[in-house]
């Protein structure tokens, strides 16, 4: 073959290009490839084991390993909060498919009363909670012998009709004392006190009424919580009538709607030491029941409950209960029969057939003299003995 000027390459060469291009193949074809083709697609090429973990630590650096451990370490923080987040909601949801939902009530609560604490609610219709004090056990006693259920007749009343009363009561400001003991014994002869997280004194009522709700929704599952005071008179099935004829309704608050004005002078009764925060002198508060008796629905005592350290404190508790719903989604009702007069007209209203809820004087803000009265009042106007045992609610 000619080298030089006919251009042809000698066998020899051929043969060494030959076999240089199969070792070269060779050489490549034990190699990793990766086909960048998409980032969801990887194609590996006679991969050995072992080699992944070659090539991440080839590429990773140390820093890359501890961004990768610092993003491991947030995201499973993130993740225990969420998991702790879940379980408070579920503490502060109803439990059950028939509850009522509170509608966008959740984002409201804003503060869990006891956090991590779950206990087996008592299913019922309603609880009534007698607003008393140290110094009332005649007016306890006139209560107990005209329209509260005493002893079995009490039980039997929560077990089969659904209805809980007990008087409600907190502690003296000094620890175990004598008006302590006093009412401990009272209880166990009578088993009707519902005690409550509270110092007792006249001028700490509203959050007296904080703490009812809130025990109350711990301690009970009822569609209805009610507070009376302990000179008023009550019938309880009327009463259960009328609020089963309000079923349907989400949030309600019932009771005897009233607007007085707010009152800013001082030492006199029911003075506002934050009067300006109702405008101009002489103005009026906005409609609240009256405190003598008034109901809530199931959503609004929860609501309470939550949110209780954050809802401020009027002087007058019913102005505060009022305050709280300010705003809110809530459906006053004001209920005449809840506030009738002493006889003759809660007797005259009886006879025509129409019986009162709850009867009381406005002058004494109370049934007047109620442990002298009481008998009469319920003789006059108290409902058949029959129809709280005989309602359907």
């Amino acid at each position: 073959m000619k080298n030089r000027n006919g251009g042809k390459v000698s066998l020899r060469w051929i043969l060494i290009l030959c076999i240089f291009s199969f070792a070269l193949g060779t050489l490549f074809s034990n190699r990793i490839w990766v086909v960048p083709e998409s980032e969801d697609q990887i194609m590996p090429i006679r991969r050995r084991p072992g080699d992944l973990a070659a090539i991440s630590d080839d590429c990773a650096t140390d820093k890359d390993k501890e961004d990768l451990i610092g993003e491991f370490s947030e995201a499973h923080e993130a993740i225990e909060s969420l998991d702790s987040s879940i379980a408070k909601l579920r503490m502060e949801l109803p439990s059950t498919k028939n509850s009522r939902k509170i509608g966008n009530f959740e984002n409201f609560s804003t503060v869990a009363v006891h956090p991590g604490r779950i206990e087996t609610s008592k299913k019922t219709f309603m609880v009534i909670g007698i607003n008393t004090a140290f110094s009332s056990r005649k007016r306890r006693d006139s209560v107990r012998e005209t329209w509260m259920p005493r002893g079995k007749s009490l039980l039997q009343l929560e077990q089969e009709k659904g209805i809980v009363v007990r008087f409600t009561i907190g502690h003296s400001a000094t620890s175990n004392s004598i008006l302590d003991r006093a009412i401990d014994s009272e209880d166990s002869q009578h088993k009707d006190f519902l005690r409550l997280e509270h110092i007792e004194g006249y001028h700490e009522l509203s959050a007296k009424t904080k703490a009812f709700f809130s025990t109350a929704v711990e301690k009970w599952d009822a569609e209805y919580y009610i507070k009376v005071d302990d000179d008023v008179h009550v019938n309880l099935g009327t009463l259960a009538a009328t609020l089963a004829r309000h079923r349907s309704k989400p949030r309600i608050y019932i009771g005897c709607m009233k607007s007085g004005p707010v009152l800013y002078q001082k030492n006199v009764k029911y003075h506002e030491p934050e009067y300006w925060k109702f405008g101009e002198e002489g103005n009026k508060y906005f409609r609240h029941a009256s405190g003598q008796i008034y109901a809530i629905s199931k959503d609004l005592a929860k609501y309470i409950s939550i949110n209780q350290p954050i809802l401020h404190k009027f002087a007058n508790e019913d102005v505060s209960l009022g305050a709280w719903f300010i705003g809110l989604e809530v459906e006053h009702i004001d209920d005449r029969n809840m506030c009738c007069g002493t006889p003759p007209q809660c007797e005259w209203k009886a006879q025509a057939g129409n019986v009162c809820v709850a009867s009381f004087d406005w002058t004494c803000s109370g049934i007047c003299k109620s442990v002298e009265r009481m008998k009469d009042v319920h003789a006059k106007c108290g409902e058949d003995a029959s129809t709280l045992w005989n309602a359907l609610f």
